[in-house]
């Protein structure tokens, strides 16, 4: 019982976090730089950084690498929560994430696939 609890609270904190809520806002539909992020958040690019390692650990976010017009890559964020379903049982409460898939995610397991046969 204290592990599933330990996990709504971390969970509904890191929700409750208003860096954190801005974060999965603003990736929601074009992916974001971190920089990017911290422009549009108003905070520091490590404040940033934080976050998405906390979301990323939820799988609130997914990683990918772009590529700029001047050849130079680097990394951007996506929103993949869709859901948060937080449920009381007899022992507690229970949580549960709804996550997407992106497009990008599913054409990279597809060519990982592919490339493992």
């Amino acid at each position: 019982m204290a592990r599933v609890n330990e996990e709504v609270r971390e969970i509904s904190g890191l929700l409750a976090d208003d860096t954190a809520q801005q974060i999965l806002v603003e990736t929601n539909g074009d992916p974001m730089s971190a920089e990017e992020l911290s422009d549009a958040c108003g905070v520091s690019p490590q404040t940033v950084y934080r976050r998405l390692e906390r979301l990323q650990e939820h799988d609130m976010v997914t990683e990918a690498v772009e590529l700029d017009d001047d050849g130079h890559h680097h990394k951007v964020y996506t929103a993949t929560l869709d859901r948060v379903t937080i449920t009381l049982t007899a022992d507690g409460f229970s949580v549960e994430l709804s996550l997407r898939e992106r497009m990008a995610a599913r054409f990279t397991e597809f060519v990982r696939e592919v490339r493992d046969r």
